[in-house]
């Protein structure tokens, strides 16, 4: 972990960015354990819902001149896992440029899993000329503003963000009061026993700031989040794995089914990164979040494309 970042080892888990075996993650009284994925038991109650992120769909460079292979690899994982997830949350930069075609090639991929699935936009997904728009058009029926929903499964409740519009200084995300109202709004009714997932593209919390990765008003969304017992904080944007706790609250951060970005600090600049081909799919993986009991944490694997 960078020595650039400022977390705390009391409150947080060191970040996680590497490459190899996925793992189980079983948070018990806000302290996560990990288990081999291999070694993990199926949920015998409950259910689960897959996490994929940051497809890219339509880049082309040498990081990953075939993203659309490595996303009906990482849709491949999900159909094999032992329990049939109960639906699919995809953390935003599905397309690169934001084109027709390249949408249409996610959403036909991305069928194969036949799952439910549901979006928040990356800023790569915004591009077009209309602000958006085609985004909005195809995934934000029955949304709110521009494109912020929430929903309830199993005893949780849903929270989709969107945090890609008018990105501030350093292209830090943000929410705006628009949004951090309707927030308000939406949890203002729900018992602080209540389980949430939260999901948007870019964290919620500041992992570096002059990367842009983070969200200016994240504290905001976060302190309206502070009196639930148990909040998973789900994010893609950064390409790769970071796992920080505080309280009650687990901010998790997903692997790109893309390319791989460099770890806060070890390069001048974020961007796709380039490893040897061989090694590109240790790079690359999908997560999956199983409840097991309302009222217990929730067990978070992720599953590289090698593994």
């Amino acid at each position: 972990m960078s020595n650039d970042i400022d977390i705390s080892r009391r409150q947080a888990l060191s970040c996680m960015a590497w490459a190899g075996t996925g793992l189980l993650w079983t948070l018990e009284g806000g302290v996560p354990t990990s288990s081999l994925i291999g070694a993990a038991q199926a949920a015998t109650s409950g259910f689960s819902f897959a996490q994929i992120s940051d497809s890219h769909i339509g880049f082309n460079k040498p990081a990953n001149p075939d993203p659309n292979a490595t996303l009906a690899e990482a849709v491949a994982r999900i159909g094999a896992l032992p329990a049939k997830p109960a639906f699919l949350i995809h953390t935003g930069d599905i397309t690169h440029l934001s084109k027709p075609k390249e949408f249409d090639d996610a959403d036909q991929l991305i069928g194969a899993a036949k799952l439910d699935v549901h979006y928040t936009p990356g800023e790569h997904d915004i591009v077009d000329e209309n602000n958006g728009a085609a985004f909005l058009a195809r995934y934000g029926k029955g949304s709110n503003g521009k494109g912020w929903r929430s929903f309830d499964h199993g005893g949780v409740h849903f929270v989709g963000l969107v945090n890609v519009f008018d990105l501030k200084a350093g292209g830090m995300g943000y929410l705006g009061p628009e949004q951090l109202a309707w927030l308000a709004g939406d949890l203002e009714g729900k018992s602080a026993s209540t389980p949430l997932v939260v999901y948007a593209h870019m964290p919620l919390w500041t992992i570096a700031a002059e990367w842009g990765w983070g969200t200016q008003d994240g504290a905001e969304a976060l302190k309206l989040l502070s009196r639930f017992g148990s909040v998973t904080v789900l994010n893609g944007h950064i390409h790769q794995i970071m796992q920080k706790v505080e309280g009650a609250v687990t901010f998790h951060t997903a692997r790109s089914t893309a390319f791989p970005q460099p770890a806060p600090g070890s390069a001048p600049s974020p961007g796709p990164m380039l490893v040897p081909a061989q090694q590109l799919r240790s790079v690359l993986g999908v997560t999956a979040v199983t409840l097991k009991e309302v009222r217990k944490p929730l067990a978070v694997v992720d599953t590289t494309l090698s593994a």
